[in-house]
């Protein structure tokens, strides 16, 4: 789980068991789960189409969650505040591994300070391995998260759902993963890239400037991880200066576990443009 940069300032209301339900009206079937809803949310499980890797056979799904208007939920690094959501799929049969994919983020500013997630609705891609691929999966799921306005409640959410390689909901799943940032190299010539990163130690506080490009209009967002959970990095903001055509960012060298030494580790840069519909992933390492 990762650690926030500082104590949540809004108060917690803590959602009674009761509060968890089959929302009235809707059945189990095979693409998705009931939906389960929960104070501000509800969630469930979708099945997606099967598709081959160059690891082998991979059941599609994803995790789709709506949100009251005006509530959010949080990415795998909340930022300042929040709490990232937990996956367990424990309880399944069949299953020999299930990776959750994280579609682009977005800032929100509020008096808790920054935090990095989602509005409205979020669908989790899956990569599911079976067991046995002659066999379907039946996944299980323990779904733990957040949502929060000026209120932060706990919410959880149940699902099961048999994956045989077909899904009615391919189309969500398939718009999801293309949500999800891709692979890039650090200094790559691509019209949404990481240029540069370099450290400047003169500062009052060392410094990480970062160098992105994006295309012209974008607007464009840049996230920061440490390797562990441990590390709790400011969200990067704009910064004054670079090469003609490109963005400046900044951010604090702040946050680290006691006696990390950051030159000996990588960093994780997420990069977005429009809106979230372009993203990059990018391992960049601090010298």
């Amino acid at each position: 789980m990762f650690m926030t940069r500082k104590p949540v300032t809004f108060p917690v209301l803590f959602a009674a068991a009761a509060s968890l339900f089959p929302i009235s009206g809707l059945r189990a079937e095979d693409s998705a789960s009931p939906w389960v809803a929960d104070v501000h949310s509800a969630s469930r499980l979708i099945a997606g189409n099967k598709a081959t890797t160059e690891s082998g056979p991979v059941l599609r799904a994803g995790i789709e969650i709506k949100l009251d208007p005006g509530w959010k939920t949080y990415w795998r690094y909340p930022g300042d505040s929040g709490v990232p959501p937990r996956f367990d799929f424990s309880g399944s049969d069949n299953l020999r591994s299930a990776k959750v994919l994280y579609p682009a983020p977005h800032e929100f500013t509020d008096e808790a300070g920054n935090s990095i997630g989602y509005k409205d609705a979020v669908v989790f891609p899956l990569q599911v391995v079976a067991r046995d691929p002659a066999k379907p999966v039946r996944l299980r799921l323990k779904l733990d998260y957040a949502t929060c306005e000026k209120l932060c409640v706990p919410a959880e959410g149940r699902g099961q759902l048999t994956l045989s390689g077909t899904g009615d909901a391919d189309a969500v799943v398939t718009a999801a993963e293309a949500l999800v940032p891709k692979p890039a190299k650090l200094g790559d010539s691509a019209p949404l890239a990481i240029r540069a990163l370099r450290r400047v130690n003169n500062a009052a506080k060392p410094l990480v400037m970062v160098e992105v490009a994006a295309p012209a209009g974008a607007k464009v967002e840049l996230f920061a991880e440490g390797p562990t959970p441990e590390w709790a990095l400011p969200v990067p903001a704009p910064a004054p200066g670079g090469p003609e055509g490109t963005q400046q960012f900044s951010f604090e060298l702040d946050g680290l576990p006691p006696g990390a030494n950051p030159a000996s580790k990588d960093l994780t840069l997420t990069l977005t443009a429009v809106a979230g519909k372009d993203a990059i992933e990018v391992p960049a390492h601090l010298d």
